[in-house]
């Protein structure tokens, strides 16, 4: 078990900001490359995160207790320099607008107002720093998980690959998102968003010839993330991905 100086450690890594925009706001955290130069022209890839809903809130601080571990941790830093960026999402308000425990949904015409900031935020980053356009990652879990089947399937040309974990999104959305390199991960005894979910999400990728990667726990219900973050191949996979 890791102690509160270690957690404390690797939290170091993650910068505090905020973004505004529109006259809303959201709080952020940014983790730099490891031994990142702004002078330097090398590009890195960078990985968008959206928590769950346990996260929400203005603290800047919880929406890293499921990751930190992993993208702070000292293995990862020096064998995946990359950046990542974890908005928060305001008490009370969803990555997307909809009811966890239905069957299925459809896509609403415009995303949530921390979605559409979010989105503002990863161009305006993309913009600030040295970052490799064609290396632009997304992964969320539960809330998020649902957040993530959604931004891709609004901004299939930015995403070079996806990991949803315990989310669900629009089958209907699948012809847009077919050719997006997609991990999904789900358990199978999840009582709080059906593995149904993620299960036609990818038979509905699947049957328009797209070939998604899906990773299903037996055991497990819908605190799965753990697994799935320490899938063995995981992050291999998610870096050798590169948009065409």
């Amino acid at each position: 078990m890791l102690t509160i100086f270690q957690l404390s450690a690797q939290r170091q890594y993650f910068e505090k900001h905020t973004f505004n925009a529109g006259g809303h706001q959201i709080p952020y955290r940014l983790e730099l490359p490891q031994n990142y130069n702004a002078d330097d022209t090398t590009k890195y890839p960078l990985i968008l995160f959206l928590h769950g809903a346990g996260e929400r809130g203005n603290d800047n601080e919880i929406q890293l207790t499921h990751i930190d571990v992993v993208f702070g941790s000292e293995d990862f830093r020096q064998n995946y320099p990359c950046f990542v960026l974890l908005p928060q999402c305001p008490e009370g308000e969803r990555w997307v607008d909809v009811d966890w425990g239905l069957t299925s949904h459809t896509i609403t015409p415009t995303m949530t107002v921390s979605l559409k900031l979010t989105m503002a935020l990863l161009l305006r980053t993309i913009h600030q720093y040295n970052i490799d356009t064609t290396r632009i990652y997304v992964t969320g879990l539960s809330m998020g998980g649902f957040g993530t089947w959604d931004i891709i399937a609004r901004f299939p040309k930015i995403f070079a690959a996806a990991i949803p974990i315990c989310g669900g999104g629009d089958e209907n959305t699948a012809d847009k998102i077919v050719d997006i390199p997609i991990w999904a991960f789900h358990g199978a005894k999840d009582k709080v968003v059906t593995v149904d979910r993620t299960r036609n999400m990818i038979a509905a990728i699947k049957a328009l010839g797209g070939n998604p990667k899906y990773t299903e726990f037996p055991n497990l219900g819908h605190l799965s993330w753990n697994a799935a973050y320490a899938t063995n191949g995981l992050w291999e996979w998610l870096f050798f991905q590169k948009m065409k």
